[in-house]
């Protein structure tokens, strides 16, 4: 077929045809690992749609004739092209060759209709320094022929969202020298489901993985939407040296009757319960060496368990990798300051930054956040990144360390804290607070004398402890905390 390839028919060196996702999977598969069947629609599908339809031409015209750094321009133009993209008919030859590749997925797997997860994958996607993570949009639970070849359509629109002509700009690619492959692949029916980062994402500590785990599938903590229950594991021996229990309050699951994917309220005794035994860590941590050693690389992985079974959604190099000094560095010296504490999360982007809260409930409260103020939201999702940019720092009320909010704030250098509980409710419009990055805290005020004086404070006594105690346990600047609604109320 001309713009189909299944899986173990691809490697990784097919990032120009399959996109990141695309290459990835089909290098997981050709190496053994536990994925998902499915296939690509290759890049040059899209490329000869936009081609042949006349569509790159119109879509020239309309990127050119707006100013894309204005937000409701950027918006208009957007709409524009991905309804163009989505209203106009397929070319039949790739049609069919779409539905084909369906029958015989669903053929491979017992079914006469399967549930599929269709999902873009950007030529640029997973470049190393270019994390594109999450610009472009993912399909649960869709179902039937012609259902996927809109979907697919659906996919390529997505290449030309707002937040990914916006992170294009800001990383000076040319629209036209992106293309979009889609992955087609079998869904995993979740039971739980999370994120895992083969190294410590925020300290660089190559001996540690952080595994972030969630009930039902994985979409609530790759789009920031609950604060996950968060491990620290060590890579040698598989054994949790820390843990962070998060409220998860919603989950995404599949409707039985319908197949759709729906959000629910995750039941009250399984909230603040832990969602992986001991064993379902090893098992996950297992497969996520196994890639890692596969790849020689750390990886960011998505993976889900269905039954007794733990799959690989996807996984990508890691973009953003600190130096492993920093854990050393705020190994000791955890003293509160004298400022006053507001809020607490999890520290997901070193740095401090200050100045006045700007609290943004959706992407319609983008263009008020300003040069230097501190965006405040409950989940920053990709379409926030225009307002990101501006931001001194960033504080959200859910989310974890490998959220899309935390990947993007280390890419662009913001201070950010995540998983607060209750930063929205706390902080007030206009309030000039203080961020802490690194430890996870906000300041009432500018604290920031005090906070640097601190730090090298700190970082005389780290290097005292380097000196006299080289041969101790690791030493990790990460904290055991729960986050609750009420912090209140904790003892």
């Amino acid at each position: 077929m001309k713009y189909i390839k299944w899986f173990e028919e691809l490697s990784k060196d097919d990032v120009d045809i399959a996109g990141g996702k695309g290459a990835n999977l089909g290098e997981m598969a050709s190496a053994g690992l536990p994925i998902p069947p499915g296939y690509v629609v290759l890049a040059n599908a899209y490329e000869e749609f936009i081609e042949r339809t006349g569509l790159k031409d119109e879509i020239k015209e309309i990127l050119e004739s707006y100013d894309l750094s204005d937000n409701e321009q950027l918006e208009e133009a957007c709409e524009k092209i991905q309804s163009k993209i989505i209203e106009q008919e397929m070319p039949e030859d790739i049609k069919e060759e779409i539905i084909k590749a369906y029958r015989e997925l669903c053929e491979k797997v017992g079914k006469d209709e399967e549930f599929v997860a269709v999902r873009s994958s950007a030529t640029a996607e997973d470049l190393p320094e270019a994390s594109f993570a999450g610009q472009q949009d993912t399909y649960l639970n869709v179902k039937g022929e012609e259902e996927v070849v809109e979907h697919v359509q659906r996919c390529w629109a997505s290449l030309f969202n707002p937040r990914a002509v916006a992170y294009r700009e800001e990383k000076g690619f040319d629209h036209f020298d992106v293309a979009i492959a889609v992955v087609v692949q079998k869904m995993v029916d979740a039971d739980k489901a999370g994120v895992m980062f083969t190294v410590h994402p925020y300290t660089g500590e190559r001996d540690k993985m952080v595994i972030e785990a969630a009930w039902g599938l994985g979409e609530a903590i790759v789009g920031g939407e609950v604060t996950p229950d968060t491990y620290i594991v060590d890579k040698k021996t598989l054994r949790v040296l820390e843990e962070q229990i998060g409220e998860k309050k919603i989950m995404y699951v599949r409707d039985p009757e319908t197949g759709e994917t729906k959000k629910v309220e995750v039941p009250e005794d399984k909230r603040n319960a832990r969602v992986l035994s001991d064993e379902e860590i090893k098992e996950v941590a297992k497969v996520g060496i196994e890639v890692e050693d596969h790849y020689g690389f750390p990886q960011d992985i998505e993976w889900a368990i269905e039954g007794d079974d733990v799959y690989v959604l996807q996984a990508r190099p890691v973009t953003t990798l600190p130096e492993e000094e920093r854990a050393e560095e705020t190994a000791e010296g955890e003293e509160e300051l004298e400022g006053k504490v507001l809020v607490r999360g999890l520290g997901a982007s070193p740095g401090i930054g200050v100045g006045p809260v700007k609290i943004v409930e959706g992407p319609e409260d983008i263009d008020k956040v300003e040069e230097g103020d501190v965006l405040v939201t409950k989940m920053t999702t990709p379409d926030m990144v225009p307002a990101m940019r501006k931001a001194a720092a960033i504080v959200t009320d859910e989310g974890g360390i490998t959220c899309h909010a935390a990947i993007v704030s280390r890419e662009l250098g913001v201070p950010c804290v995540v998983g607060t509980g209750n930063a929205t409710e706390v902080l007030k419009e206009g309030m000039i607070v203080t961020v802490d990055g690194e430890k996870g805290v906000v300041y009432e005020g500018d604290v920031r004398k005090q906070l640097h004086a601190e730090m090298e404070r700190e970082e005389k006594e780290a290097a005292e402890v380097r000196v006299e105690r080289p041969a101790r346990y690791p030493i990790t600047a990460t904290e055991i905390k729960v986050n609750v609604s009420m912090p209140e109320a904790a003892e």
